[in-house]
C-alpha cells in the first residue's frame, strides 16, 4: 500500500541553542524517506540556525528552507511554509522540540481510524539542555506545556465537541486546542483554515483550532505520540512568554467569543469542577478567581484592617496566610528543595505576566481577562 505524503514544517528564529538537538530527533523519525519533507520556515535569524539548517540541507534533501526577512510572527512563517508544502497530513513542530521515533506513523494511525479526525495532537513533555538550569527545572516540574494536565490529567481520545463560543471554551479552561508544538493535521482540515495562521505574535495555534474545529472536524489526543520540548533559558525569556500566552487572549475572544462574561471560583473544587456564573456583557471575557487572586484580596484587606482593628484585621490575616500557603505550596516540591525561593520566585511572576499579559488590549478589544491561579 502507498504510503501517505507528510509535510513536517518547523519555524524557526535565533534557535543554534535547540536546533542542532531537533535534528538529532528529527533525523531519527522511522518516517523518513521519499514520502515525506521538512520545511524549516526562518524567520529572521541572527545566530546561526540559518547555517546550521544549509548544513543539514547538504546530507538530506528532502530538507528544505524558505528565510523570511523581517518576519512579524510565527505564525506568518507557518503560513509560508504552508504556501509550499505538498503533505497529505501536515505536522508541526518547532525549532526546540525533539519527537519520539514512531510519532508520524502513530499519528497516522489515528487518522486512518475516522476520516472525520482533522488534528491529532500528542503529549508535550520536558527535555532540559542544562540539567542544572533552574528555569527548566521549574518547568519540568509545573508541567509546562502539558497537555494533559492543562485538561485535568486528560486521557487518550476524542477532545469534547466544541459546543458554544463562551470565553472560557475560547481561551480559558475549557479551549480545547493542539499547540503547534505538536500536532498533525490532515490537509482538507488545513484547506478549510484557508491554509493560514493569523499574523499576530501570540495565539495562532488557538485561532487554527477553532477555526478547524468550527468547521466540523474532530480533535484526538494521543499522549503516546509525544515530543520533548527544550524550555527557555532564564527567567526573563520564561516571563516574556507567558505574557505573550495571554496577550493573545482579547484578540481571541474579540474574533470567536460572544458578548458574555465568566466568572469562575476557581479556588473551589478541582479543574473541571469550579462553579462559576455567566452574565451577558457588553464586553467579552472571564474572572478567575483562584488562590493568587485571593492572596492579594486578602493582603490588601490585611493592611485596610490595621487601621480597623478587631475581627477584621485577624480574619483577613488568616486567610491572607491560607491562600499564601495554597498558592506557594507546591513550589516546595521541586528537587533542590534548597532552591525554594527561586522557585517561589518563578512561580509568583509567571503567574503575575499572565495576569499582566491578559489585560493588555483590553480598551482595543473591548475584553476583561483575569487570567487563572496556577
Amino acid at each position: 500500500m502507498e504510503k501517505d505524503f507528510v509535510s513536517l514544517i518547523i519555524p524557526v528564529r535565533n534557535a543554534s541553542r535547540t536546533i542542532d538537538k531537533t535534528f538529532a530527533y528529527i533525523l531519527r523519525l522511522k518516517y523518513l524517506g521519499e514520502n515525506m519533507e521538512i520545511i524549516i520556515a526562518d524567520g529572521g535569524s541572527t545566530d546561526e540556525t540559518v547555517e546550521i539548517v544549509k548544513r543539514y540541507q547538504q546530507e538530506h534533501p528532502f530538507i528544505k528552507l524558505i528565510e523570511i526577512p523581517h518576519c512579524p510572527s510565527p505564525g506568518f512563517a507557518r503560513t509560508k511554509a504552508l504556501q509550499e508544502a505538498k503533505g497529505d497530513f501536515i505536522f508541526f513542530t518547532d525549532g526546540d522540540c525533539a519527537p519520539v521515533e514512531d510519532w508520524i506513523e502513530r499519528m497516522l494511525e489515528v487518522f486512518s481510524r475516522d476520516e472525520k479526525i482533522g488534528a491529532v495532537g500528542g503529549e508535550i513533555y520536558t527535555l532540559r539542555v542544562e540539567p542544572d538550569n533552574l528555569v527548566e527545572i521549574y518547568c519540568e516540574a509545573f508541567g509546562f506545556n502539558r497537555v494533559s494536565w492543562r485538561y485535568g490529567n486528560l486521557e487518550e481520545g476524542y477532545y469534547p465537541s466544541f459546543v458554544t463560543n463562551s470565553p472560557t471554551e475560547i481561551c480559558g479552561h475549557r479551549a480545547y486546542f493542539f499547540v503547534t508544538a505538536n500536532v498533525a493535521y490532515r490537509r482538507q482540515a488545513v484547506e478549510d483554515a484557508q491554509r493560514s495562521f493569523w499574523s499576530l505574535p501570540t495565539g495562532e495555534d488557538i485561532d487554527f483550532c477553532l477555526r478547524v474545529r468550527k468547521k466540523g472536524w474532530k480533535f484526538y489526543f494521543l499522549p503516546q505520540a509525544f515530543v520533548k520540548h527544550m524550555h527557555r533559558a532564564n527567567l526573563k525569556s520564561l516571563l516574556r512568554v507567558w505574557q505573550s500566552y495571554a496577550q493573545a487572549h482579547p484578540p481571541l475572544l474579540a474574533a470567536h467569543a460572544g458578548k458574555e462574561m465568566e466568572i469562575i471560583f476557581q479556588f473551589i473544587e478541582r479543574w473541571p469542577h469550579h462553579p462559576e456564573w455567566k452574565i451577558p456583557f457588553p464586553w467579552r471575557g472571564f474572572i478567575y478567581v483562584g488562590n493568587f487572586h485571593l492572596m492579594h484580596l486578602f493582603a490588601f484587606l490585611s493592611i485596610i484592617g490595621i487601621f480597623v482593628r478587631g475581627w477584621f484585621l485577624g480574619v483577613s490575616v488568616v486567610l491572607f496566610l491560607v491562600f499564601l500557603w495554597r498558592f506557594f505550596r507546591s513550589a516546595f516540591n521541586i528537587e533542590p528543595y534548597r532552591k525554594w525561593p527561586a522557585f517561589c520566585k518563578m512561580k509568583y511572576l509567571t503567574n503575575f505576566y499572565f495576569i499582566k499579559g491578559g489585560l493588555k488590549g483590553s480598551g482595543k478589544y473591548k475584553t476583561i481577562c483575569i487570567e487563572p491561579s496556577f
